[in-house]
Parts: structure tokens; sequence; C-alpha cells
């Protein structure tokens, strides 16, 4: 099978195959699937990147026979980069994918891109602290992956994603993933984790200086972090009950 990749700046993937059906991740611009199943104009997918599935309207979606061929990926780092097609403007989200060959172009099915003049996207590896803060004050949005509208678990990982570390989609899971550290010991750049009455891991931020957390909760915001949870100070009470704290490659 071919491999599909996103051909708009952001796709929403639902849990069943109609427009009304709960978005419950989405692929970037240039990020990758395979088609698990088709029905008609519902295709389901699974997301090269975490394994993620669920069903996009084919339309999309194009088509690569061999992902290789497009040349080397580079991650755009900063938001609403405005990228010409033979079809008209792109513009695109932070964690979009494009591809940099000998020449300054490339195509996914029938458009082509112009990369001419954009040089400055192929920059250093990102530090995931920057990364984290362009993203404040983005709405929350559940399913959300962009700068656009994001939910917790997709900041973190986008976020992850830009400095080349590979986490899973939801919180849940990423909870399963680095070292468990404790209170005493934070550092900035660790996962902290926060449960609901059952016990449940149900939210997930970046820890950042001074004992603060850069997560999605309404927004992309920066609270005040203690060994009891998340403090909001425009609400004046806890919002997250902590469970537990990890600490991922990006931190060695």
């Amino acid at each position: 099978m071919k491999t599909a990749h996103c051909v708009v700046s952001k796709a929403p993937i639902r849990k069943d195959p109609t427009d009304s059906a709960e978005m419950v991740t989405e692929m970037l611009f240039g990020e990758a699937a395979e088609v698990l199943e088709k029905r008609e104009k519902w295709w389901q997918i699974a997301c090269k990147w975490d394994g993620y599935k669920g069903w996009i309207d084919l339309k999309q979606l194009a088509f690569v026979d061999q992902e290789e061929d497009l040349g080397k990926k580079y991650c755009l780092s900063s938001a609403l980069w405005n990228v010409p097609s033979n079809i008209g403007m792109y513009q695109l989200p932070i964690g979009s994918v494009l591809f940099k060959s000998q020449e300054d172009s490339f195509g996914l099915g029938n458009i082509q891109f112009d990369l001419t003049g954009l040089e400055q996207w192929k920059a250093s590896k990102p530090n995931l602290l920057e990364i984290a803060e362009k993203y404040i004050n983005t709405p929350y949005l559940w399913g959300g992956r962009s700068n656009y509208g994001i939910d917790c678990s997709g900041f973190t990982q986008v976020c992850h994603k830009l400095c080349g570390i590979e986490l899973p989609r939801d919180a849940y899971q990423q909870a399963e993933i680095g070292e468990t550290v404790d209170f005493a010991s934070i550092q900035a750049k660790d996962l902290a984790f926060f449960k609901n009455a059952k016990g449940k891991v149900i939210h997930v931020g970046i820890v950042v200086e001074d004992q603060r957390i850069i997560h999605a909760h309404g927004k992309v915001r920066i609270d005040r972090l203690d060994e009891k949870g998340i403090y909001n100070d425009d609400l004046g009470k806890y919002t997250h009950e902590l469970c537990w704290i990890k600490r991922v490659a990006t931190n060695k």
C-alpha cells in the first residue's frame, strides 16, 4: 500500500467514518499514515508517527510510492509558514513536515510545493521549552495537535516531536514512558501527570523553571505546580491532582 500524506494544514481524524463523529486526533501537513480500510470517502488510517488509528476524509490525503524519494524530512518549529504550491498558498502550523531534496521543491500527489527562499526552516534542533512557549494562549481543542487548537497530550507530543523525541498520543500512554522521579528532584522539561478521582491519568504538562508547568487547560498556559497538583491563580484553586513526574530522554 502506498504511503498517505496529509495535504491540508491539519486534518481531523475521527472515531467513526462520519463528519459528526468525535475528533480523536489530527494529522499535520506532511505527516504520513498507512491506510487500513476504505469506506467510500472515509479511509481508516494508522498514523506512522504514533500508530494512532482513526478515520479521515480521503480528499485530505495524497499518496507517494516511495516516501524516501521525497527527500529529507524537516519539521517546522515556527507557526504559520506560507508555502506556495501549484494550486495556491498553504499556511502551515508548527509541527508540519516539509521535504528537501536537491531541488527547492517537492511533490505530494499532484501538488507541487516550492521552497525557494525558505531556507531558514532548516534551523538547528530546537529547545523543548522554547517550542512549548510558542503555543502560549493556543485554545484547548479535544484531539487537537496544532497552534490553531490543541489538547494536553497533543501539546506534549508535538513539542517533543520537534526535538526528535517520540511520545505516544494520549496522556495515559505517555505516563508509561521515561523514569519516574520524586517531586524533590523535579527539573524543567520533566513531564507531570495528573489523575482523576479513580486514579486514572487524565492530564499532562511540561515542567518549567520555578516549579511551574506549561499545559493545555482552556488554553496553553503556565500555572503553579506543587506536590498537590496545579494551582490556577485565575480561578484561585487547584485544578489538577498530581499523580507522578516522569523524565524522558530530552532531559539527558
